[in-house]
């Protein structure tokens, strides 16, 4: 494996690379399902949380994904610096050193968690330390390069926001809250394999036992209808637990019917082999895309119903 410090040039490092650090997409993502669960459990249990608390353990939430973010960029600057879709991220291209981006990483984290505690309660701030030390541990150091179910073990991690949100407001992680860890657990695999079926090349490129590299296309494809077959059921749980009403159930019936739509055309297609066309690889590739609006929309839609009054459950209001 090439040198870094041999092969990148120096630059000077911007604020946008410091943002970049902190991997803002994912973070985007991570708050939002975050909110959600703690709008969720207002709206449930009844429970209030003072408006401004509420938001210094949103910001916690944001602050402690980006210390994920910069923890795992830090690790994984070998690996970024061969793959060509991350090499221009700040620590391969010679923008940040290393040794930053680890301090800003574990600085984050415990500003994060100390926030968490004081804006609400020690089982939040113990989630929140948890959810970082999986993603920037558990999955960035071991399970990304030793197993191809890499992502599935390690989905947990992206799974713990709404657990977080929702222990923030009430102290407590009910059945609800994890169904909400449920739905973006069974989410990432089809998301993740979804992207992977178009930068095998890259991950095998660079070692990474992603499932395309290790079992080959035909098999993450199949291994993409079978989560997306899981999730979508599970999705309309919380129709069933009272915890969404009808705009939830409606929602997620309708993207859960496109999505499962997705991963059917891609298991028959070939998309990832050697001979896929390109409509397959814009099938695998437009999947990746929906998945990230199915994701949002399905959340949107539980933030919408409780925020806004319109909480209509099956039985009653």
């Amino acid at each position: 494996m090439t040198d870094m410090s041999a092969t990148s040039e120096k630059r000077y490092a911007t604020a946008g690379d410091y943002v970049q650090l902190l991997k803002p997409r994912i973070m985007m993502l991570v708050v939002f399902t975050a909110i959600a669960g703690l709008v969720a459990a207002v709206g449930v249990t009844g429970v209030s949380i003072n408006p401004i608390m509420a938001a210094i353990a949103t910001l916690a939430i944001a602050l402690g994904s980006g210390a994920a973010g910069a923890i795992n960029m830090w690790y994984d600057a070998d690996i970024d610096q061969i793959m060509s879709r991350t090499s221009t991220r700040p620590i391969p291209s010679g923008a940040v050193p290393k040794e930053e981006a680890l301090a800003m990483g574990l600085i984050m984290s415990g500003v994060s968690v100390m926030l968490m505690w004081l804006a609400s309660n020690w089982l939040a701030a113990a989630l929140l330390a948890f959810s970082i030390f999986y993603y920037g541990v558990i999955y960035t150091m071991w399970l990304k390069r030793s197993t191809p179910q890499n992502i599935v073990i390690g989905g947990g991690a992206g799974a713990f926001p709404p657990v977080i949100g929702w222990a923030a407001v009430t102290g407590n992680t009910p059945v609800d809250a994890w169904i909400l860890f449920a739905i973006i657990f069974f989410w990432t695999p089809p998301h993740f394999w979804a992207l992977s079926l178009l930068a095998h090349g890259e991950y095998e490129k660079a070692g990474v036992p992603m499932l395309p590299v290790t079992h080959g296309a035909k098999v993450t494809r199949n291994q993409i209808l079978f989560y997306t077959i899981l999730l979508v059921p599970l999705a309309l749980l919380p129709v069933l637990t009272g915890l969404g009403g009808w705009i939830y159930g409606a929602t997620a019936l309708a993207l859960g019917l496109v999505f499962l739509g997705y991963a059917v055309r891609v298991w028959r297609s070939n998309a990832g082999d050697a001979e896929a066309s390109g409509a397959d690889m814009k099938l695998a590739r437009g999947m990746f895309f929906f998945s990230i609006l199915y994701l949002f929309l399905v959340f949107a839609a539980l933030i919408l119903e409780h925020a806004a009054g319109l909480h209509f459950v099956i039985g009653g209001v």
